[in-house]
């Protein structure tokens, strides 16, 4: 969470459990340059006032940017270009010091690996590491009517959303009012674009035409998801097409399809949902 000396905020630490009290404390830190650990729970004698009467504790740092103990604006900005750049980068804070440091992703470092994956900071004694994975994209590969509420749906929760589909009647800035469609043939948009460990990719066009260059991009790269929409028998044929073009069944293995979680969806907007649950599944690791 954000907060300026006026107490504007932007974000959010607890979904509005503690948030008043955070950014009392926050105006605080941005006069005297202190840095601070603010401790909230159940067993305190404030948590009715700050709204934990629920159960549940919650630790936040404050820290005053540019001031005192704070980090340095040179630092937060070189946060923002790691993050611009879609570089993994670690926010390193001693507690102990308030010394901090940037850390880039190391694949033989097991533990921060893990961090990576599962999106989650720690804290260690007086260390803190705060992931900062690059933004979560999504690519939808057929302008078709599920994409319409599927877009919606993805930016709310956080993805950055691009679209693919080569026919100008389906792609059509009316149909999607100022969204971003990738150039070309969707091999060669999806090549163009890149994707990696933080990218989804679902392909709606139903015509293999359009859907299979797609796959056979995603299928090549570190995409954390690949869903396809068709009905129960589809599968079998795109096996069929994708055992030709050299895919094991391994591979073949990571596209979900028919695309989406089971909840009896039936209209365009609850397909969106099924996908979108089911992204959001295969993300945090659940089966």
């Amino acid at each position: 969470m954000v907060v300026v000396s006026d107490m504007a905020f932007q974000g959010s630490v607890s979904g509005g459990c503690v948030e008043s009290a955070v950014i009392l404390d926050a105006t605080e830190a941005m006069k005297d340059g202190a840095c601070r650990i603010l401790n909230f729970g159940v067993t305190d004698e404030n948590a009715f006032d700050v709204g934990l009467a629920c159960g549940g504790e919650i630790e936040v740092m404050v820290e005053p940017v540019g001031i005192g103990q704070g980090p340095s604006l040179d630092a937060l900005k070189a946060l923002v270009a790691a993050r611009a750049a879609r570089s993994p980068v670690v926010w390193e804070v001693n507690t102990g010091d308030w010394s901090r440091r940037l850390l880039p992703r190391d694949p033989g470092d097991a533990d921060l690996e893990e961090r990576f994956r599962t999106d989650r900071s720690m804290r260690d004694g007086a260390l803190f590491r705060g992931v900062h994975n690059p933004p979560l994209r999504l690519v939808i590969v057929g302008a078709v009517h599920i994409a319409q509420p599927l877009v919606q749906m993805a930016r709310m929760v956080g993805y950055d959303v691009v679209l693919s589909d080569p026919r100008d009647s389906f792609a059509s800035d009316a149909r999607f009012p100022g969204e971003r469609f990738l150039d070309g043939w969707p091999d060669e948009a999806l090549n163009s674009f890149g994707l990696d460990a933080r990218t989804a990719v679902v392909t709606l066009s139903h015509d293999p035409k359009i859907d299979d260059p797609a796959l056979h991009v995603a299928l090549k790269s570190d995409a954390f998801y690949i869903g396809a929409l068709g009905s129960p028998r589809t599968p079998a044929k795109r096996v069929a097409r994708l055992s030709e073009a050299g895919f094991t069944e391994a591979d073949m293995a990571r596209i979900h399809s028919p695309v989406g979680l089971d909840i009896g969806a039936a209209s365009p907007a609850e397909i969106a949902v099924a996908t979108l649950a089911q992204i959001t599944a295969v993300l945090r690791g659940r089966a």
